[in-house]
C-alpha cells in the first residue's frame, strides 16, 4: 500500500516545516527518522498479518512532536490536539480515525504513565525510540546545551548521566513495544555504555567538544 500523495504532499509542504522551529533534538530530521521507522515497524506488522493503515501510521509520525510548540512537558497532548483541530486531516480519514491518531501522538512519550491505547501509539512510540547510541548522547548534550547554557561542563555531564540512566538505564523508564525490532539491541549496546564510566566519558567529552 502506497502513501497517498496528496496526504503526503500536504504533510511535507504543511506540517513538517514546523520542525524547523523546535530545539536542534527536534527538528526535521528527527521527524524523518520517526516516519521512517513508523513506515518500517508498519509494514513488518502487514507481513505478519496485522490490520495496519499505512496512511495512518504516516500521519501520526508526522505530527508526534508538534505540539513541542506549546512546551516539552506537555507536547504529546498538544500535538494530539493539532491532529484533531485540522480540518484538512478529513479528506484522507473519517472522525473516528483521527481520534485514534490523535490518541496515539498522546501516547507516544516515553515517559507516559500508561500502555499506548492502540498498536499505531505502540508503533510511534517505538519508532520515536530512535536508538542509536552515539545520536542519543548528542541529543541528550544539545538538549542541556539549548536550555541550560549558562552550565558548566561538569554540570553538562552530571545531567547527561543522570538523563541516560534514569531513562535508557536498566530499570529506566523507556519502554520498547517491538522485542525483536533493531531498537531492543541498540539499547544493549547503549546500556553497555552508560554503565561504562570510562566509556561513556570519553563519548561525551568527543560529542561535547564537537557541538561547542
Amino acid at each position: 500500500m502506497e502513501i497517498n500523495r496528496e496526504l503526503k504532499q500536504y504533510i511535507e509542504r504543511e506540517i513538517l516545516p514546523r520542525y524547523d522551529h523546535h530545539d536542534a533534538a527536534h527538528r526535521r530530521d528527527h521527524a524523518l527518522t520517526v516516519i521512517d521507522q513508523s513506515m518500517e515497524i508498519a509494514e513488518k506488522l502487514q507481513s505478519y498479518g496485522e490490520a495496519i493503515d499505512l496512511n495512518m501510521a504516516y500521519a501520526i509520525a508526522a505530527y508526534h512532536d508538534t505540539g513541542l510548540c506549546e512546551g516539552r512537558d506537555i507536547h504529546h497532548l498538544a500535538s494530539g490536539r493539532i491532529m484533531r483541530a485540522d480540518h484538512n486531516l478529513r479528506r484522507w480519514f473519517t472522525l473516528e480515525q483521527i481520534e485514534t491518531m490523535a490518541q496515539a501522538a498522546e501516547d507516544h512519550r516515553a515517559s507516559a504513565k500508561h500502555e499506548p491505547r492502540s498498536i499505531y501509539g505502540r508503533i510511534v512510540a517505538e519508532a520515536d525510540r530512535v536508538i542509536v547510541p552515539e545520536t542519543i548522547i548528542r541529543r541528550t548534550i544539545q538538549y542541556g546545551l539549548e536550555h541550560y547554557p549558562l552550565a558548566s561542563r561538569e554540570q553538562h555531564y552530571s545531567r547527561t548521566v543522570l538523563h541516560l540512566k534514569e531513562k535508557y538505564g536498566e530499570g529506566g523508564y523507556l519502554k520498547l513495544y517491538f522485542p525483536h525490532s533493531p531498537n531492543a539491541r541498540r539499547l544493549a549496546e547503549l546500556r553497555q555504555i552508560i554503565a561504562d564510566e570510562t566509556a561513556l566519558r570519553e563519548a561525551f567529552e568527543r560529542l561535547f567538544s564537537q557541538l561547542t
